[in-house]
């Protein structure tokens, strides 16, 4: 492309988008043959310095401008920032110079909580090698492990980067031989670093072209490209993060959607660099942005393969669906809202398809949806989008694990609570415990607990590891001998008194009190394990009485009791939105 306009006729952005050999207009991207491409993300535990790294590659390479205002510059969402954790993986095309040659380097940064490693699995699809970030003074933590295995098993090349050396404690040293020892890398392939001061940052560069393939693409072939991500834009539609395969894509092609058959126009194609920066074509091998007029959330399916009209190519693999660990009911405060916060679940979940969602409706909260998570900080995060980004107040339910029931002869099997399957030694200061929980334990304080026990210095992960026979019950809940069906829930045999004795407590905090006494039970079949009692409002019917046979009181009394326990034959508890609310909201540790 010839640049039309004089550099210096430009005014000067906060944020520049390209190195100063970079033209202003759009940039030819056909000037990067695919040998000259490395396509990489940065994996890494939670808190060891991935986007702070990301933020150094961005100065290096002349992506961004060389300030102290630089700080997580790739965590765009108002959660990210209040938080202080990366939520969303983002995509970034870097320009650098070696040897010279200009290369085209593709960065993706990574989320490093447990709850997150969707993101991180689609991420690792669109690259060939990843940049493993272990701190300097924490060493190898459970998502380091975790995160090293997706990679591993996606067969990618994987450079060690110690980061934080510039720390007080920091021993390199030593994580060096946990890395050799747990990932079998040798400890000399480490790069020593720190993303915070900078130092030594410009050996990953070096390193992620010497080290790092370039993808295996062609060109000449008919296009193939891998929607691994897409957000919802309310003027654009939807922008799709695309991986091209094979071929090229350019604005006013036509092309097809493998999963839904429909056809698009492209309006737009472009690099993210970090912001959107709109480019001529898009070459096999590369990683952009496409926009093509999909305006319903359900037509941009991550995982989907986007192939040119008329030329059908057999469809990439695509991703597993994410097996969610956590669920909980999400209702509008009101039901007049339903309608938008639909459309928002709907937007949201298009930005974040590791949610599954199903429609749910409760007797108490009205109509809804039972939505399923990876983990506790995952569910938290969601709401706080959907306040944040859609302005939708909603009640979220006390979340809840899925049980398999199978009707059988009442045979009762001793549970079990977990079991030890094996434990192993990382170093002299660290053992990797390996457990079998029921999943129930876990889901609601375990991760919470175990930080505070052991004073953050323990790290937690865990996976699906299917359905097992446990010795469970159902348990109902009574008000004056009738079930309330919203409140039925499913505990284990040992916990059935703790929880049921919660929960009445909370209830009696939360049911108005009548002209006559609301017994609130906890029950497993007949059996009532849990009593709290709403003591009635009481007329003083002896206030006329002035002295006198004692009888006559006694006659008074006796007659308010009667018609007391007439009120609560005939009485209809009406349970108030607000109770229901206080009872089924995820209650804070007391």
């Amino acid at each position: 492309a010839g640049a039309r306009h004089a550099a210096a006729s430009e005014p000067r952005a906060a944020c520049r988008l390209f190195s100063a050999a970079e033209l202003k207009e759009k940039p030819d991207m056909s000037r990067f043959p695919v040998e000259d491409i490395r396509n990489f993300s940065i994996i890494a535990h939670v808190d060891h310095g991935k986007s702070t790294l990301a933020d150094r590659l961005l100065e290096l390479t002349g992506t961004i401008d060389k300030t102290k205002k630089n700080k997580q510059v790739l965590d765009k969402l108002q959660v990210e920032r209040e938080r202080g954790i990366t939520v969303k993986a983002q995509t970034a095309s870097l320009f650098y110079s070696f040897g010279g040659k200009q290369y085209l380097l593709n960065l993706i940064d990574t989320p490093g909580h447990v709850d997150f490693s969707y993101e991180v699995s689609r991420s690792l699809s669109a690259c060939q090698g990843v940049l493993l970030v272990v701190d300097a003074n924490e060493g190898i933590q459970a998502q380091t492990v975790a995160n090293f295995f997706l990679a591993f098993e996606a067969q990618l090349s994987v450079i060690p980067v110690i980061n934080k050396i510039d720390l007080k404690n920091a021993d390199p040293e030593r994580v060096g031989k946990q890395i050799e020892k747990v990932f079998d890398i040798p400890s000399e392939e480490c790069i020593k670093i720190s993303a915070k001061l900078g130092t030594n940052v410009d050996s990953v560069l070096q390193a992620v072209i010497e080290r790092i393939p370039p993808p295996k693409v062609h060109r000449e072939n008919p296009l193939k490209a891998l929607v691994f991500d897409s957000t919802f834009d309310q003027y654009r539609g939807v922008i799709a993060n695309i991986a091209l395969f094979d071929g090229v894509v350019s604005k006013g092609d036509k092309i097809v959607s493998a999963h839904t058959k429909k056809a698009y126009e492209v309006n737009e194609v472009g690099i993210l660099n970090p912001n959107e920066q709109p480019t001529h074509k898009l070459y096999a091998g590369q990683v952009g942005f496409l926009i093509a007029g999909m305006k319903d959330v359900t037509e941009a399916q991550i995982g989907d393969t986007l192939y040119l009209h008329n030329h059908p190519v057999e469809p990439l693999p695509g991703f597993k669906s994410a097996k969610p660990m956590v669920f909980a009911g999400v209702y509008p405060i009101d039901q007049s809202e339903y309608n938008n916060l639909k459309s928002a679940i709907e937007k949201l979940t298009l930005n974040d398809s590791s949610v599954t969602v199903h429609r749910d409706s409760s007797l108490a909260l009205g109509a809804g949806w039972r939505l399923g998570f990876l983990g506790l900080l995952h569910m938290e995060v969601f709401n706080q989008r959907l306040e944040q980004e859609y302005n939708a107040s909603v009640i979220l339910t006390t979340p809840t694990v899925p049980y398999k029931a199978v009707l059988s002869s009442a045979k009762l099997i001793k549970a079990r609570r977990a079991i030890q399957k094996n434990m192993t030694f990382i170093d002299e200061n660290r053992v990797m415990l390996k457990y079998l929980f029921p999943l129930n334990e876990i889901v609601v304080d375990f991760y919470d607990s175990l930080k505070s026990l052991s004073s953050g210095y323990a790290s937690f992960d865990y996976e699906d590891a299917g359905y097992q026979t446990a010795e469970l019950v159902k348990m109902d809940i009574l008000l004056n001998g009738n079930m309330v069906e919203e409140l039925v829930t499913v505990v284990h045999r040992e916990k059935a008194y703790t929880v049921g004795k919660s929960i009445c407590e909370r209830l009696k905090e939360s049911l108005p009190r009548q002209l006559y006494e609301i017994a609130i039970q906890a029950a497993v079949g007949s059996k009532v394990i849990a009593r709290e009692t709403v003591k009635a409002y009481r007329k003083n019917v002896l206030a006329k009485c002035y002295g006198g046979d004692i009888t006559r009181k006694m006659k008074l009394l006796k007659r308010q009791s009667e018609g007391k326990k007439k009120l609560r034959k005939i009485g209809n508890i009406e349970i108030p939105k607000d109770a229901f609310i206080k009872v089924l909201k995820t209650q804070p540790n007391k």
